[in-house]
């Protein structure tokens, strides 16, 4: 319809390839444990360091070519957030990052994951809630019930998970640094001041590699490895997609999507990892796999729906007056 966003449907599917390309991580992972001694501190600050310099030089390219383009056709100026905006945007995904790894080294894969996703759009939706006048409504609640169901039981339903209240904690602060990346980036692209995403993207990498270094070089920097081809490609991908590329998409979808909304959207990345295990790694399809996956993706598609008949410039629900509030 003429007074549906464009702009809302191409953030909406940002945001479902940014879930899908974080899904395949995990399997990278697990590919390049198997073939390395490399830890998960080590591969998270080359993931970061990695993911930097693909961004450095694809900023700088890009640069180039709009400075070219600028002369001729002259646009708006972007408003760019200040560099303290960036840093703090950065520290909030290196605790997501960090306290994640944390999570599942001290309560296993299974537990730290469903806590970690499960807790985001919970915290989420009451942040978006409290500070930004979003409002999901009875079928928004619904749709985030069913996405969280859909986790616990594709990520728990095969069995095993021993829940350590240490771990536990660790996965709660991570949904924490995830939920203050989300409700930052939809409260800046509110206000106009989200600036570049592929520079907030950098920013954040940078962060990060800064904050990991010291714990990577503890645990190891350098893989040792009888496949080491093998390897660099393998940690090329990890830098490339489910970082440069997803972290790109994901601050550019997070802008424009309601916060609640974007954190069920990024469910989607156990329905990717698991299809990548079954398809590729050639694990067993179960059950709950295919229980846990329909549930998710009904909730997602339910949400998508919803973000999509959101009509042009057309303000969430407010919980109080808040007339600067209004999602473009």
């Amino acid at each position: 319809m003429s007074n549906h966003s464009p702009a809302a449907g191409r953030s909406l599917l940002y945001l479902v390839v940014a879930g899908a390309a974080w899904g395949t991580a995990g399997a990278a992972a697990s590919l390049l444990f198997l073939a390395s001694d490399l830890g998960p501190l080590a591969l998270s600050f080359w993931r970061c360091a990695g993911g930097l310099a693909v961004l450095l030089a694809v900023i700088a390219v890009r640069g180039s070519a709009s400075r070219s383009a600028s002369r001729s056709r002259p646009g708006p100026a972007r408003v760019r957030p200040s560099t303290g905006s960036l840093i703090v945007t950065g520290l909030l995904f290196t605790v997501f990052q960090a306290a994640y790894f944390a999570a599942v080294r001290d309560t296993g894969l299974a537990v730290g994951t469903v806590v970690t996703l499960g807790a985001g759009p919970v915290i989420i939706a009451l942040g978006a809630r409290r500070w930004m006048g979003e409002r999901l409504g009875l079928g928004g609640a619904t749709a985030v019930v069913g996405a969280l169901a859909g986790l616990a039981v594709l990520v728990l339903g095969s069995g095993g998970g021993e829940v350590r209240p240490l771990g536990v904690g660790w996965a709660l602060l991570s949904a924490a640094g995830y939920a203050g990346m989300t409700l930052r980036a939809r409260w800046l692209g509110q206000r106009g001041a989200g600036g570049d995403p592929l520079v907030t993207t950098a920013w954040s990498v940078a962060v990060g590699t800064v904050c990991l270094l010291p714990l990577a070089a503890v645990e190891g920097l350098l893989p040792h490895t009888a496949d080491l081809g093998r390897v660099l490609w393998l940690l090329v991908y990890v830098a490339t997609v489910p970082t440069a590329l997803a972290y790109a998409l994901y601050f550019t979808g997070a802008a424009a999507v309601r916060a609640a909304t974007v954190s069920v959207i990024m469910l989607i990345e156990p329905v990717s990892a698991a299809a990548i295990a079954v398809l590729v790694l050639g694990e067993h399809l179960t059950g709950a796999v295919v229980l846990g996956t329909v549930l998710l993706l009904a909730a997602v598609g339910a949400l998508i729906a919803a973000e999509s008949r959101q009509p042009v410039n057309a303000a969430p629900t407010p919980v109080r007056r808040t007339p600067q509030s209004a999602a473009r």
